[in-house]
């Protein structure tokens, strides 16, 4: 039986290289590019990559407020040929939450069909709902014909696309943002925009301004679902360093209810939660912690196109104020939402407190 010739263990198309170096032309890059290109929002007109080319292509479309509504998959589709070359999935998501009035403070779509709710529901497909820009949007993009912001080539270098938007609002301190990249994550509350511009205008009439004259005019963040906003010095510490946690509340009043019992009246839920999950978490208490809730007789949804209205029915002769309490300690009906203002500014990630923001969107 012939020899078999020794294995070399080193075959030549593998390559050697120390960990360090891999990782730093590997991931470093990688990072880089989910920080400024996916993940977090530019300071000065506060949209990240896709909802800029999401509204850049509506324009582009003619798809104004004045004109009637087009299919979201052709605005997908534009968008993902001309400008976002990755799944139809992302600019859908992206163009759907900025058509909801549950998500966003001041909606930039105007979405016509299905586009989910507060309680999870996703939208339809794109083939079903359409859309068009709400009157703000035209506003992020007043004057862009006219030289005002730099444009660069989209991926194939056969169009050009704008950095950032002219934005004639803040629209960063008013929609706020959520993103996570490596390493990196932002988290920015919405803000009333008639409070946002004041506080715009005061920067620009009065320079030397305190953090305490600014929180005059705009007193904290405002969410979209209402609830109660409970006031700690969280919320100045968040304007200051642009780090905090707020504590909401859902907006709650008590009623009687019938054969003595109480109502425990649910009409606006915190930012972010899903009224669906939070009352089959309130059912579940009621079954695990029978000695803290086994005086909830029933719990119902009876929202309808009125409005949003959750009840939970409480025993009789028993307190409907201390289950509240208790139910603020273990339920969603109290979360803490984590202010973490981060946002790139002069191509890099900067943590920014409220003053800082004001700066670079005047600047801009």
């Amino acid at each position: 039986m012939a020899k078999q010739p020794p294995v070399n263990p080193i075959t030549p198309d593998i390559i050697q290289m120390p960990l360090e170096d891999v990782m730093h032309m590997s991931m470093m890059p990688y990072a880089e590019h989910v920080i400024l290109e996916r993940a977090l929002p530019r300071v000065e007109d506060g949209l990240k990559p896709v909802q800029r080319r999401i509204l850049y292509t509506m324009m582009e479309l003619g798809n104004t407020p004045d004109k009637p509504n087009r299919k979201c998959a052709r605005i997908v589709g534009d968008c993902l040929g001309k400008y976002h070359p990755h799944g139809d999935s992302s600019v859908y998501d992206a163009l759907v939450r900025m058509a909801q009035g549950f998500s966003l403070r001041a909606t930039l779509v105007d979405g016509h069909g299905n586009f989910g709710s507060i309680d999870g529901d996703s939208a339809a497909a794109m083939r079903y709902t359409e859309a068009r820009m709400a009157p703000l949007a035209l506003q992020m993009l007043r004057d862009l014909d006219k030289d005002t912001v730099p444009f660069h080539l989209n991926f194939d270098d056969t169009l050009k696309e704008p950095e950032i938007l002219p934005a004639r609002f803040p629209n960063l301190l008013v929609n706020g943002a959520s993103g996570i990249a490596v390493g990196l994550a932002t988290n920015i509350p919405p803000h009333n925009l008639s409070e946002v511009i004041r506080a715009v205008d005061l920067r620009i009439d009065k320079p030397k301004a305190t953090l305490d004259d600014f929180m005059q005019v705009l007193p904290a963040p405002d969410f979209p679902t209402g609830g109660v906003l409970l006031d700690t010095p969280e919320i100045r510490a968040a304007y200051q360093t642009g780090r905090g946690k707020l504590t909401l509340r859902a907006r709650v009043h008590i009623e009687k209810g019938p054969l003595g019992r109480s109502l425990i009246c649910i009409t606006e839920v915190p930012y972010g939660v899903n009224k669906a999950d939070m009352l089959s978490k309130i059912l579940k208490l009621s079954d695990e912690k029978k000695a803290i809730f086994g005086c909830i007789h029933d719990i119902r949804d009876e929202s309808d196109r009125t409005g949003l209205r959750a009840v939970v029915e409480i025993k009789k002769d028993y307190d409907p104020n201390k289950v509240l309490q208790k139910l603020y300690k273990y339920s969603d009906l109290q979360v803490t939402y984590g202010v973490n203002m981060v946002a790139i500014y002069q191509g890099k990630p900067v943590q920014m407190g409220l003053i800082a923001m004001l700066d670079a969107f005047i600047e801009h």
